[in-house]
Parts: structure tokens; C-alpha cells; sequence
């Protein structure tokens, strides 16, 4: 019987990591260039570009030029979709069978939403939980009944 490879993705919004086991193994080995971490910037360096104030010629006069967007969630938009490329590129090397995602819900969701189809259809279980600051020792017991049904 083939041994089925398993990659196990611990992320939150700023921060994952990437293990591997294989049917059988006890324990999780760490996937070379599996770790991760986005910049961690304030909310004033990430939004030290927007736009500031303006003068309207009708109307009361100043108003504030306000971001579409929330910069912080577009950071962890961004820093799923580079996930989502590390996972296509082992995908494609066919380094894992099977594929568990772990993480809280919103970093969950902006994944999901990142992952090509062919990753997609590798994802055996997802957890929604924050493991990220979990030791690698301590990382087993909480994903045994995912991995040892």
C-alpha cells in the first residue's frame, strides 16, 4: 500500500507554517521553506500612501479621502495568496497526496478563497482554530483526530 503524504498548514493572517507526515508516522516534520511571516507594520506604515484631505469648491468644505478598504485585511488577503502559490507549487511538484488547512476563521475564509482548483481538491480537512503560536511538540495532539480518524 502507498504511503499518502500529508501536508499540514498551521496560518493565521501574519503568520504559518508547513509540516509533513506520511500514513503511518507518528509526529510532524517541518516542510523545508514552509515558514512564513508577513511584515508586521502599524497601521500607520501600511497606510502611509493614502490619500489625505481635500477641499471640496461646493459643499461645507474639507472632508476626509477615506481607503476602500481596510488595510490590515488586505494584508492577509495578500499574505493568503502567497500561501496559496507555496501550495500550488507543491502541488505541482507533487509533493503532498493530501492537504489539512488549520486556521482561524477569517484567515480560513481568505484561503479558501486563494487556493487554486488543483490544491482545492487536495484538501483532506480543514480546522478552525489558531495553532500558529503552538509548539511543533504540542502540534500532534491537537490534530490527531484529524490525521488519525
Amino acid at each position: 500500500m502507498k504511503k499518502t503524504k500529508t501536508w499540514i498548514l498551521i496560518a493565521d493572517g501574519a503568520q504559518a507554517r508547513v509540516f509533513e507526515t506520511e500514513t503511518g508516522a507518528k509526529g510532524l516534520v517541518a516542510v523545508k521553506g514552509g515558514d512564513f511571516k508577513a511584515a508586521n507594520l502599524r497601521s500607520r506604515e501600511i497606510d502611509a500612501d493614502k490619500p489625505g484631505q481635500g477641499f471640496s469648491r461646493a459643499g461645507d468644505g474639507q472632508r476626509r479621502m477615506q481607503p476602500q478598504t481596510d488595510s490590515h485585511r488586505h494584508a492577509e488577503a495578500q499574505f493568503a495568496r502567497h500561501l496559496a502559490e507555496f501550495l500550488q507549487q507543491g502541488q505541482q511538484r507533487r509533493a503532498y497526496d493530501d492537504l489539512v488547512i488549520v486556521a482561524p476563521a477569517t484567515a480560513l475564509g481568505d484561503l479558501r478563497a486563494a487556493l487554486a482548483p488543483g490544491v482545492k481538491k487536495l484538501v483532506k480537512a480543514e480546522l478552525t482554530k489558531d495553532l500558529v503560536h503552538i509548539s511543533e511538540r504540542a502540534l500532534p495532539e491537537h490534530l490527531d483526530s484529524i490525521l488519525h480518524p
